[in-house]
């Protein structure tokens, strides 16, 4: 099932798959409509058409389409160049996805494709030495799908436009974060605000004994764990302990997982294990969130570059990193122990935490930041409004790592050599900030 997802995943982010298949879609249409052409009798004079001009409509046609391919694999490069360079390279994985695009590139290959199929079929009647041939309903459908592929043109060109704004590009990566926590995180139950966390201490314990290791041969990011696979793959009563996650790359010849105690058959089990992990050529948000923080955090630093300057982009960028947070901090992490049948056991040390998801927001961003007051009241007030989301629910390791922020935030400021009045500005907004965060009790 992890192979499915992971090849679905690369299909999603194809620019080739979907204009493939709309190819196909235009021959098995033109090779239809021929075929009704053939069999109807009696069509209206209005719509018949001499060999000559429907040979001149199937050829513009063609030819027009194929100019504007042209033309929109041409605007899609020039927007992840410009994405690429201007925010992050790592936005660029969502814009291959953008279906829109995809579509309008399948419509007019699909267009050109049926064009080309039904001007082979059109002859003079020397030329097939019988009657001469044209398809006035093939010829109809090709005029109205060149229509609509320019008014698609049209439409992509619009959407490319508004696509380079940077909001528009935060919200998709945001929506994509949240799409995947909520598919692989839990939801907050009813009664939790009063149930703890789990304690996590003896979960990552590892047996005493020798333990077998099971390498990497192949090299790459890690996509996808098939933790089900994993837990078959070990023998019955044994236990295991992964070594990598999902987000990190795989280098050969080191660990991908521990096995105690070490199997009878090794060979067998480290092939059944490596197996179940996905290694490809690009990061992806499979099974790894913190990516989709990463982007957000990416752009952050890159508006506060010294090349680019924008805070005004890095504030829209940690806004969007406290909608990420606020929903992600309120779900129960990934397990860090499995059990499966038999006795079957893995640990996974590396599982993503709450205090790991806020570092990976904030540290480096905080760091950037560090002597630009204006920015760094943004991340106050930003802490401020995440910690808030956690209001009735007992977060304990989130809530200290936001303050651990904060605080940081604060000593940042109390070093910078800037003006003393900045550092009051951002003295005044922690103020506020504490202020907001004080208990309280909720209208209901």
């Amino acid at each position: 099932m992890s192979r499915v997802r992971a090849w679905g995943d690369r299909l999603r982010s194809s620019l080739f798959f979907v204009p493939m298949l709309c190819v196909l879609l235009g021959a098995i249409l033109g090779q239809v409509l021929l075929g009704v052409d053939a069999l109807v009798t009696g069509i209206d004079e209005r719509l018949t058409a001499t060999v000559e001009s429907a040979r001149t409509v199937l050829t513009t046609v063609a030819g027009a389409t194929l100019t504007f391919a042209g033309i929109a694999f041409s605007v899609s490069l020039l927007l992840i160049s410009l994405a690429s360079s201007q925010y992050s390279p790592r936005v660029v994985h969502g814009m291959f996805r953008d279906p829109f695009n995809k579509r309008v590139m399948g419509l007019v290959i699909g267009t050109f494709t049926y064009c080309l199929v039904v001007l082979r079929a059109v002859r003079t009647g020397v030329e097939g030495g019988g009657e001469a041939v044209v398809p006035s309903i093939s010829i109809l459908l090709a005029v109205v799908l060149g229509i609509a592929s320019i008014l698609s043109i049209v439409a992509f060109i619009n959407h490319a436009a508004h696509s380079m704004d940077v909001s528009n590009i935060l919200r998709r990566v945001t929506e994509e974060i949240l799409a995947q926590a909520r598919s692989a995180w839990p939801e907050p139950q009813a009664d939790e605000s009063s149930r703890p966390n789990p304690a996590t201490g003896e979960e990552s314990t590892v047996p005493p004994g020798e333990a077998a290791a099971v390498r990497f041969v192949e090299h790459g990011w890690v996509q996808n764990v098939d933790y089900e696979s994993l837990l078959a793959a070990l023998p019955a009563g044994s236990q295991a302990q992964l070594d990598t996650f999902a987000g990190r790359y795989a280098v050969p010849r080191t660990p991908v997982c521990h096995v105690w105690p070490v199997p009878d058959d090794p060979e067998k089990v480290a092939e059944a294990i490596r197996s179940s992990v996905i290694v490809g050529e690009t990061r992806t948000l499979q099974q790894d969130v913190t990516y989709g923080v990463r982007q957000l955090a990416d752009v952050a630093l890159k508006a506060m570059s010294p090349g680019i300057n924008d805070p005004t982009t890095a504030q829209d960028a940690m806004c969007h990193l406290g909608t990420v947070l606020a929903d992600l901090l309120r779900r129960r992490p990934p397990p860090r122990r499995l059990v499966g049948a038999g006795g079957r056991v893995l640990l996974l040390p590396h599982a993503t935490t709450h205090a790991g998801l806020v570092a990976e927001a904030f540290d480096e961003v905080r760091i950037a930041s560090a002597e630009q007051p204006t920015v760094l009241i943004y991340l106050l007030q930003i802490l401020g409004d995440v910690e808030d989301s956690l209001a009735g629910l007992d977060r304990p390791e989130a809530v200290r790592a936001l303050r651990a922020q904060v605080e940081q935030v604060m000593a940042h400021n109390e070093a910078a050599e800037g003006l003393a009045t900045d550092r009051e500005r951002v003295r005044v907004a922690h103020t506020a900030r504490e202020r907001r965060t004080a208990p309280s009790r909720e209208l209901t």
